[in-house]
């Protein structure tokens, strides 16, 4: 596969899925201020988003307080954010439309018709009451993307380089949102029940929580859940062992042939599969986690230095 193709596939997934994951965040987030019977725990709720998304210090260039309308158009609809709702669906729709040729129809029908639909949707529907709604739509339409390639393009390197993107974006929004919360999964006090219930709702995982531990909820089990449970497929082992399955199935298809990033991705997730919660949390929930973003930044530059950037040179 050209590298070009390989490179549009890969940032095409990865800004599909930084999509539904920045609705999915500001949907939990709205719902917790709400919530929040102080307003410096409302603005923290806003706040906390914004360091999940990685655009806080944009944010603080472009606003002069954090507001919640602020922090909605932000991640919503501002071209200046990259990770935007509205940026990543262009973007993704850009590098679809370069390898057209590599989609299905249903891909390629569900990513322009989503860019078609949100760049004519008017501002009221995406704020204020309609907001709700309009997450909603954005996480279905993601679904259906994700859905069409599931069902439609051919398990060869295209594929692969889909999946590839879906997984390390996924590890990476995984960890940023819990280290966003992790002050409080350090606490076992009941008056964070409702900040735990939001943690398992960022990741779609209230009922997986119920169905692995069958008991109340605890901070250490709920990071525990999201870290080093292969069950959940947005889990940091689950996505690093399919980051790792991809790889070594693209160094098959190109006679054996593996770099740095096949090592990286295998140093992590063994680490991943051998750890415990109680080694984490002794560590500090915050300094693995840090540790966990940089690696999966680092392994996405190995990515491109080893299957795009080297094969165009």
């Amino acid at each position: 596969m050209l590298s070009r193709t390989a490179e549009s596939l890969f940032w095409m997934a990865r800004y599909t899925e930084r999509a539904a994951n920045v609705a999915r965040s500001l949907g939990v987030a709205g719902r917790m201020a709400s919530m929040s019977a102080a307003l410096e725990a409302e603005s923290a709720e806003w706040k906390g988003i914004l360091i999940a998304s990685g655009g806080e210090a944009g944010y603080l260039e472009k606003y002069p307080a954090v507001t919640p309308e602020a922090v909605v158009d932000w991640l919503v609809r501002d071209r200046d954010n990259p990770s935007s709702i509205f940026s990543c669906i262009a973007a993704a729709r850009n590098n679809a439309r370069t390898v057209r040729t590599a989609l299905t129809v249903d891909m390629w029908g569900a990513i322009s018709d989503t860019w078609n639909t949100l760049r004519r949707m008017p501002q009221a529907e995406t704020s204020g009451e309609a907001l709700t709604g309009f997450l909603e739509w954005v996480r279905e339409r993601v679904l259906l993307s994700n859905g069409a390639a599931t069902d439609t393009m051919l398990r060869d390197e295209a594929w692969r380089f889909v999946q590839l993107g879906t997984a390390l974006e996924r590890a990476d929004n995984t960890a940023r949102l819990l280290d966003v919360r992790h002050a409080m999964l350090a606490r076992n006090s009941t008056a964070e029940y409702a900040q735990w219930q939001a943690v398992l709702a960022s990741f779609s995982a209230t009922r997986a929580y119920q169905w692995v531990f069958r008991d109340r909820l605890e901070p250490a089990r709920i990071a525990e859940l999201v870290i080093l449970r292969p069950e959940l497929p947005r889990s940091l082992v689950a996505c690093y062992a399919r980051v790792n399955e991809l790889l070594d199935a693209l160094a098959v298809g190109q006679g054996g042939r593996k770099g740095g990033c096949h090592a990286q991705a295998a140093e992590t997730l063994s680490m991943l599969t051998e750890g415990s919660i109680d080694a984490i949390m002794a560590e500090g929930l915050h300094e693995f986690l840090t540790r966990m973003i940089e690696r999966t930044a680092e392994l996405g530059n190995a990515i491109q230095d080893f299957y795009i950037q080297v094969a165009e040179a």
